[in-house]
């Protein structure tokens, strides 16, 4: 070994191993940092760099001084400064070869060959800085070379292998590098020294004898080294401190989120636990694979076409996926995905953050298909139903179209107001009373109701109210829902009126069969008794008497027409001179009354189908009611006007007029206004309408007046 590197003092040589192992330990630690964060990357490069460099010029400069301490005092410090610098370049050339994310053989190859440069540069300029004469062994000094230039190529096989190089093995990976890197700077050293001749003239016993230079540069040596190192450590205490928090962070985002990272290309590199929990994959079948592994096909290729050119760009891509497992389920996922990128601002990789979002999906599916369902109940009870909802105090907040089409109100008009608007009075205030006092114990209500609309008219409606109940038990809104039931009603009151009527026609039909045959009888004498009589006041007395008979006959008749309707032979006829007629039949009364008769026709001719005689007795009845109706005098208006083909016969008086509650029940049997009537005039002038297709329409006013509206069907031309 002495023959191999010559003289030295062992001391000086122990330190200088240890000084070296210490800087390229220092160095290691700091680079192998870099690799694995993103912080303080310039500080960690440079701190390694002048630690490296450091490390190969003591290594140099205390094995010379080791050899001969006299060479000292004949240092050149400005080569010797320059010997430190170079070794430094050279150092930082080397390691920065290994700034990629990959680091291939070549790069160690690099790396290698920059640092057994910084080696020799160090050896050769410290051995001109001594002011000596340099002869060099050719063979050994390529040695020399191709022997640090592998021990420094394996020591980064080591380290940065990529099967070896991970967070578990740098613990044990970096001493081992650091001290086969120490052996090839120091081997280096020994090996070069011994592959030059020198020869210098060293001048002796000046006050460079004195070791107090020597130390003094080992100390600041060893102060520099110290620093790197005690830097090292802190930066690492720090880093490691980072990593905690990372690995903490990244425990509770792998315990709450679905994680994937994902290379440039999209393949992916890394799932977490709750990936393969959710896509039933194991990492062995998922790493290597891109998405489209899980792609379900419920999003087009313009979704994903979309997704690729937001993370392409460098921008944050945020959405809903619905992906499919392995076991051929489906499952959706509230997706993050963030792209890392470059320098050069490119996506060098991507991280894919999922939140499994299936339970929600799901429900919202349920809430979409509750709503169609009820949006098609509500259709369905809009189309068929009067729907109202009132708020807790009877206001009503909303209605459908059918409820302003039957009350005649717009919206504006009625939401805002209660139910009082649709107020017909028919009802007593004791059925409202029970309404409410049900519907406000939170049970449903139902029975019919007659409303007013807005025109005045009435209709009646079948109705359900159901009272919404809150948490406490008490109504907060009420729904209405009303059925059109107004023909209805009025085929009961029809029905119900024949029924009386069918019950008038049988006593009827009994009384007429008794009045008849003691009238044939009458008759028949008053008749044989006129063959004989030749006095003319007698003969007076029987026509009376026959007339009279005749009269009674035809009120048997009209009771016969309750009893058994006979068919009505029907005949065109102008209407107009009908009417003239009972006018005038009328005037000398209605003036003994003092009662003003008028008749108005813009037409003279309107021809319609009737029986003359049993027309002319509804006019004549309807007429005289209405002269009777105004015992005090008065106007009693007769008009005829054409309105959409039908003949409109208006008999307007101007008397005492009849209450609501009475007017409803005109036409009954044996119901009249008068004081001595029968209540069978109006039921049979009804009748005989009805038997001509027409209608009767009455409208009355207490103390106004009362108007009869005949409406018979006119031959049109």
């Amino acid at each position: 070994m002495n023959a191999m590197i010559g003289t030295f003092h062992p001391y000086f040589i122990i330190i200088a191993i240890g000084l070296t192992i210490m800087a390229s330990y220092s160095a290691l630690d700091m680079f192998t940092l870099i690799r694995s964060t993103d912080q303080n990357k310039r500080l960690l490069f440079l701190g390694g760099t002048f630690s490296m460099g450091i490390g190969i010029w003591i290594m140099n400069f205390i094995g010379h001084i080791s050899a001969d301490t006299n060479r000292f005092a004949s240092y050149h410090i400005p080569l010797t400064i320059l010997s430190i610098f170079i070794g430094i370049a050279f150092t930082g050339m080397a390691f920065f070869s290994f700034f990629g994310k990959s680091i291939g053989f070549y790069h160690l190859v690099v790396g290698s060959t920059f640092l057994t440069f910084a080696v020799l540069a160090v050896q050769v300029i410290s051995l001109y800085a001594m002011n000596v004469t340099i002869k060099y062994n050719f063979l050994l000094y390529l040695f020399s070379v191709l022997l640090i230039f592998g021990l420094f190529l394996f020591s980064f096989w080591i380290l940065y292998s990529t099967k070896s190089y991970n967070i578990s093995n740098q613990v044990w990976l970096k001493p081992i590098s650091a001290i086969i890197m120490s052996a090839a700077i120091a081997q280096g050293h020994f090996l070069l020294k011994r592959a030059t001749i020198t020869t210098s003239e060293v001048v002796r016993g000046s006050s460079t004898d004195s070791p107090f230079f020597i130390y003094l540069v080992l100390f600041v040596a060893v102060l520099i080294i110290g620093g790197l190192i005690i830097s090292s450590a802190l930066i690492s205490k720090q880093l490691a401190a980072t990593d905690t928090n990372l690995k903490d962070i990244k425990a509770a985002l792998d315990a709450a989120a679905i994680v994937a990272i994902t290379d440039p290309h999209g393949t992916i590199i890394y799932v977490n636990d709750k990936f393969e929990e959710i896509s039933k994959y194991n990492k062995e079948e998922i790493l290597g694979k891109n998405h489209r592994i899980l792609n379900s096909g419920y999003h087009s290729k313009d979704f994903f076409k979309d997704l690729w050119k937001t993370i392409h760009l460098g921008q944050i891509w945020r959405g809903e996926i619905r992906n499919k497992a392995k076991d051929g389920t489906f499952y959706w996922v509230d997706t993050t995905i963030v792209p890392f990128l470059n320098s050069k601002g490119k996506p060098v990789q991507y991280i894919a953050i999922r939140s499994d979002i299936s339970n929600r999906k799901k429900a919202e599916e349920h809430l979409k298909e509750t709503i169609k369902e009820i949006n098609d109940i509500k259709f369905a009870l809009d189309q068929s139903s009067i729907v109202a909802f009132t708020d807790a105090k009877g206001i009503i907040t909303s209605v459908n179209d059918k409820f302003c089409e039957i009350s005649k109100y717009s919206r504006e008009e009625i939401i805002g107001k209660d139910h009082n608007i649709l107020n017909s009075g028919y009802h007593a205030k004791d059925f409202f009373k029970n309404l409410w006092k049900t519907i406000g114990e939170g049970k449903v209500w139902k029975g019919e109701i007659r409303n007013k609309a807005k025109d005045g008219s009435y209709y009646w409606v079948d109705t359900t109210i159901v009272p919404f109940l809150n948490e406490h038990g008490k109504p907060y809104q009420y729904l209405a829902i009303r059925n059109d039931i107004t023909e209805r009603k009025k085929t009961e009151e029809v029905l119900h009126r024949q029924d009386k009527l069918a019950a008038v026609g049988q006593l009827a039909a009994g009384v007429a069969h008794e009045i008849r045959n003691p009238l044939t009888s009458m008759k028949g004498y008053a008749e044989f008794l006129q063959l004989d009589e030749k006095d003319t006041e007698r003969m007076e007395f029987l026509n009376i008497i026959l007339d009279e008979i005749e009269r009674v006959n035809t009120i048997v008749e009209d009771f016969m027409v309750l009893a058994k309707p006979k068919a009505v032979e029907l005949e065109e006829k102008n209407v107009v001179p009908v009417i003239k007629n009972v006018v005038s039949l009328l005037e000398f009364e209605a003036r003994k009354k003092n009662v003003r008769l008028s008749f108005d026709c813009n037409q003279e001719i309107i021809q319609i189908e009737c029986d003359e005689n049993r027309l002319k007795q509804v006019f004549l009845n309807f007429i005289k009611n209405g002269i009777e109706a105004m015992p005090n005098g008065g106007d009693l208006h007769v008009k005829t006007t054409i309105h959409e083909n039908n003949v409109q016969i208006s008999i307007q008086d101007s008397g005492v007029g009849i209450p609501k509650e009475k007017l409803k029940k005109l036409g009954e049997p044996f119901f009249t206004t008068k004081k001595n009537g029968n209540g069978l005039g109006l039921m049979v002038s009804f009748k005989i309408i009805e038997s001509h297709n027409g209608k009767v329409f009455v409208e009355s006013e207490p103390n106004k007046g009362t108007t009869f509206n005949i409406f018979l069907p006119a031959k049109t031309a």
